[in-house]
């Protein structure tokens, strides 16, 4: 089945690192991938687009069926192999439904991390105000505020839809790992702290952990050391 899949990916993109970590979970190792460089612009190869006419990335393909956009990989692979690997919508209805409300607040969370990680590359230096970067940081503490106690709430050693590791955790986790690459603080934190201690240890983590971050363990960690 995986012999029937291509991923094309980057390295350290939350969008893509969510369906890596997908397909290890359902046991759909061995599937057709390529790891393709943000900087040299190869997102925008005539062989992405092909599959994904927005020249983004992740661009997946199983057999004639196109899926790009992260969320609806995940979604679609858990339809299609819901008897294979780790069950990731529980039953629980309680469960399920905190598990859809995480999941897409992790949208937004991503949103919030992406303007002030990424500020540089997406705006033109021309157009870069100190103004708009304090008010990205801002907007950023507000958020890790929410997920702090979101985990709070839940106790320790829980995952963000309650003991089951589930779709949420699949698309939230490499939000908060790129957090943690660019400096955020676990004392001011300490839930995501936990969090992020607790989930990088799992297999389909380590199995798909960004390259460059294996060869380079120290990211920017100046980028959130105030917010």
């Amino acid at each position: 089945m995986a012999k029937d899949m291509t991923l094309l990916w980057g390295s350290g993109s939350p969008p893509c690192w969510r369906v890596q970590i997908m397909l290890e979970e359902k046991k759909l190792q061995g599937y057709d991938q390529k790891l393709l460089s943000f900087e040299k612009m190869e997102h925008k190869s005539q062989e992405v687009l092909d599959i994904n006419p927005r020249g983004q990335l992740p661009s997946f393909k199983h057999g004639n069926i196109v899926v790009n956009e992260s969320y609806g990989v995940c979604f679609y692979l858990e339809s299609q192999f819901k008897n294979q690997g780790t069950k990731l919508i529980p039953d629980d209805t309680d469960q399920q439904a905190l598990m859809y409300q995480r999941m897409f607040e992790g949208l937004t969370f991503y949103d919030k991390v992406a303007a002030v990680i990424y500020y540089e590359y997406y705006v033109p230096e021309g157009e870069r105000h100190d103004s708009a970067v304090k008010r990205n940081k801002e907007a950023l503490d507000t958020e890790l505020k929410l997920w702090e106690g979101y985990l709070q709430k839940l106790g320790a050693g829980s995952y963000l839809a309650g003991p089951s590791f589930t779709l949420a955790d699949v698309v939230v986790f490499p939000t908060v790992a790129n957090l943690f690459r660019f400096g955020l603080s676990a004392q001011r934190y300490p839930k995501l702290g936990e969090y992020y201690g607790l989930v990088k240890e799992r297999p389909s983590v380590k199995a798909s952990w960004p390259p460059h971050w294996l060869e380079n363990p120290k990211g920017d960690e100046d980028t959130l050391k105030d917010v």
